[in-house]
């Protein structure tokens, strides 16, 4: 059974930096990566990484968040700097299985402080 465990989120203020970290088991990964939503909007791509290490970012997230994956401990990371009010949202990890079957966490609460 897959699980994916996310940690990191909390509350910053403008300008500020945040970590978050997906744990995921109970399978092997392809594509692992962190979408977000915010209240009264749709969930959208923040930023998803590869095996290989091929990295993709929404244009939001580009020269601000580093996405990074740690392979033999099945966890992605998002290194979140010069947060924005408008990065607020429920982060959510997700995780592709080799076999192309998607998985979710329950996400984790990022609020930005203006």
């Amino acid at each position: 059974q897959v699980q994916l465990v996310e940690s990191g989120g909390g509350l910053v203020q403008a300008g500020g930096s945040l970590r978050l970290s997906c744990v995921a088991s109970g399978s092997i990964f392809s594509t692992m990566g962190w979408y977000r939503q915010a209240p009264g909007k749709q969930r959208e791509l923040v930023a998803t990484i590869n095996r290989g290490g091929s990295t993709n970012y929404a244009d939001s997230s580009k020269g601000r968040f580093t996405i990074s994956r740690d392979i033999p401990k099945n966890t992605v990371y998002l290194q979140m700097n010069s947060l924005k009010p408008d990065d607020t949202a429920v982060y959510y990890c997700n995780a592709v299985t080799l076999s192309g079957f998607p998985s979710w966490g329950q996400g984790t609460q990022v609020t930005v402080s203006s």
